[in-house]
């Protein structure tokens, strides 16, 4: 049974502290099976943050998020919009690996309401220190985290918002101030599975194009 993860966060934390932190917690059950928690990469103080849903195998592996096929498309991406990659800060709303084994292989499943809802207190002390101009939502359990239930992607793709109002009636969850854009997009994962995965790419990047001509 999940306990949640307030009870690990340390208080008065920076980014660095948290992500120390985040090794010990016992907040949900994914701890037992993975190698350990990932929680995030960047500077603290980027202008742009990027919020995927959860760690991959080789993310879980490695200790970084966005560091497997989807993060090198990712890169390839914001590179090509003229944005700089290690000028992000990188970050999943889930920070340890769902998955199911099937022979060698760890199968990624998508997390769930217990999960998003355990893990939800290291992402709001996350957020709490960060002042970006510009979120982006990485896929739809990213865009809900952040925008609410009711939030479609595949409806507000690449129109850049208001930082979401929703945010403001989450227990707990911070109001950037200053206040920051927000825009939901594809995760990369997505494009790769894509039957067409050119278009799929083109159109991820058409998303990315109008946050780096909000950064500009």
């Amino acid at each position: 049974m999940a306990l949640g993860a307030q009870q690990f966060i340390p208080e008065h934390s920076d980014v660095d502290t948290l992500r120390k932190a985040v090794q010990d917690c016992h907040g949900c059950d994914l701890y037992r099976d993975t190698t350990q928690a990932v929680f995030s990469r960047g500077p603290a103080d980027a202008p742009l943050v990027l919020v995927g849903e959860q760690p991959g195998d080789e993310e879980d592996r490695r200790g970084l998020p966005f560091v497997g096929p989807a993060g090198r498309l990712l890169v390839q991406a914001l590179r090509e919009v003229g944005i700089a990659p290690d000028q992000c800060y990188v970050t999943n709303v889930v920070k340890h690996f769902k998955f199911e084994q099937r022979g060698p292989r760890r199968i990624h499943q998508k997390a769930g309401v217990v999960e998003i809802a355990a893990c939800r207190p290291w992402f709001t002390a996350e957020f709490a220190l960060l002042r970006p101009r510009v979120v982006v939502a990485l896929g739809a359990t990213a865009a809900q985290a952040l925008a609410g239930g009711q939030f479609r992607v595949t409806r507000s793709r690449g129109e850049l918002l208001p930082w979401p109002e929703s945010a403001e009636h989450v227990e707990d969850f911070p109001v950037l101030d200053p206040p920051a854009k927000f825009l939901a997009t594809l995760h990369p994962s997505a494009i790769l599975r894509a039957d067409n995965q050119q278009i799929a790419y083109e159109g991820f990047k058409a998303d990315l194009a109008v946050v780096a001509a909000a950064l500009r």
